[in-house]
């Protein structure tokens, strides 16, 4: 019988991500029951989201994964076998899979995708949760119009890169935030942006001046932090800011730091909303056909950082954290 390896989460983090906060075990694969597929995992996604995942006592839209079970991720991968009417050997899918070589899934929740669209990690990225999250956090929550300011931080991940294409696209003035000058330059040379800052080696909030002298009509967040408070103090009036994530606050091993400058959104007339791509889903394919063909006619970029080998899980995962990443982090399992 094959042995499915599989990386478990051995206890709750403090602070950065170690390879000891998982264990690699082997565990025997069983036979399928009624109902269920057997999937051979290809790519996995790794995210952000993943972090918060782990902590025992975040209040969060899904429950921590309990010690001892599978690192919970989005993946793809190939059915191999089924015992599940809907879905047939050679197909390929993606869903919570986990970090792990084969899942045994009932089919609930999984989505075939088409390699002979797109590459694989392509629908882990801009096909996928990354470029749900862009689309509808920019177009939904954002309301960009013609014209607007833009401002994203996280700009070089994976859905901050899309989110300042998706905004160049629809007319607006996009300044990125980024960690590093090849990132800077990435921004501004190979993906359009109007402007870009180093938050590691540049005044945020003077750069914010410096570039949206009239203030930010759309503020997309990835970061949290002390750069939201710097682009809160730059707000322009009617405003609107979105909350995607935080990932300066994520390792924290004290209380997460928020927003001193928050009465600006009073000030500005301003909002501030949470976006979560689960509340689109049953819009996906509204997304997917729009950015496939923006992609296809050369109007979006998209960059997927692909690292070889399950082996590799937490020394790769980690890289989210440290900005080592460029663009969307996806692990290659076979």
């Amino acid at each position: 019988m094959t042995n499915n390896r599989q990386f478990l989460l051995a206890r709750r983090p403090e602070g950065a991500i170690q390879r000891s906060d998982f264990e690699l075990a082997a565990t025997p694969l069983r036979a399928l029951a009624d109902g269920e597929i057997l999937i051979q995992v290809s790519h996995i996604s790794l995210d952000p989201a993943m972090r918060g995942w782990m902590n025992a006592s975040t209040e969060s839209y899904m429950p921590p994964v309990a010690l001892g079970e599978v690192m919970r991720a989005i993946a793809v991968g190939r059915v191999v076998e089924s015992r599940n009417p809907g879905f047939a050997a050679g197909e390929h899918v993606t869903g919570l899979l986990g970090v792990q070589e084969h899942a045994i899934h009932s089919g609930a929740g999984l989505n075939k995708v088409d390699p002979s669209l797109a590459p694989l990690p392509l629908f882990l990225g801009a096909l996928g949760m990354p470029g749900l999250t862009a689309y509808f956090g920019l177009l939904d929550v954002g309301q960009p119009k013609e014209g607007d300011t833009v401002v994203v931080s996280g700009a070089a991940g994976a859905v901050g890169a899309l989110v300042g294409q998706i905004a160049k696209l629809k007319g607006a003035r996009v300044i990125g935030i980024a960690g590093s000058a090849d990132k800077v330059r990435y921004l501004v040379e190979e993906l359009g942006f109007d402007a870009a800052i180093d938050y590691k080696t540049e005044d945020v909030a003077a750069a914010l001046r410096q570039h949206a002298p009239k203030g930010i009509d759309v503020f997309f967040d990835n970061v949290g932090g002390a750069i939201l408070d710097a682009a809160l103090a730059n707000l322009a009036h009617g405003a609107r800011v979105v909350i995607c994530g935080a990932i300066s606050q994520y390792n924290n091993t004290d209380a997460v730091a928020g927003p001193s400058n928050y009465l600006q959104l009073l000030v500005k007339r301003a909002t501030m909303r949470g976006v979560m791509v689960g509340d689109y889903y049953h819009r996906a394919m509204e997304a997917i056909t729009t950015m496939g063909g923006w992609i296809q006619a050369g109007k979006l970029k998209t960059r997927e950082h692909v690292v070889q080998g399950l082996d590799t899980f937490p020394e790769t995962f980690a890289k989210l954290f440290t900005g080592a990443n460029q663009g969307k982090l996806v692990l290659q399992v076979v």
